[in-house]
This record gives C-alpha cells, structure tokens and sequence, in this order.
C-alpha cells in the first residue's frame, strides 16, 4: 500500500493495534492506543504532513504490517 504522506503508516499499525487489543479483551490498552494515535495525528499535523483518517478511525482489519518500517502488505 502506497501512503499519501510519510507517516500515514503509523496511524495504520495503532489502529490494528487498538483492534488487537480490543478484540482480546484489553479494552485499556485499546483506549491508550486511541489516545496514542490522537497524538501522532497532532504531532504529524504540527508537521505540516498531511493526515488521513481522524482519531476514531476504525481502519482496515486486512493488512499485515512488515518489521521494515514504513510498509505494509494486503493480506
């Protein structure tokens, strides 16, 4: 998948992450991460990067994320 700006990838792995958490009953570790990737969308906003979704997006459930930083793969 190809992002519209430099950072876009890390809004994606919290959001699988807060997905993660949440379906495995870890419903404060799913709230930090909403509250974690409202801080990296201010922060990337701050950088004059544009951002994509917004603090309550759900995101896709369908990518898996490569331990190279800043790829990911459809499943």
């Amino acid at each position: 998948m190809k992002y519209d700006a430099p950072h876009d990838w890390i809004l994606d792995v919290l959001t699988d992450l807060k997905q993660y958490a949440r379906a495995n009953g870890m419903l404060t570790l799913a709230e930090q991460l909403d509250d974690t990737r409202l801080v990296a969308s201010t922060e990337i906003a701050s950088q004059g990067a544009p951002v994509t979704g917004g603090p309550g997006d759900n995101g896709s459930t369908d990518r898996t994320h490569s331990r190279r930083l800043g790829t990911s793969q459809r499943a």
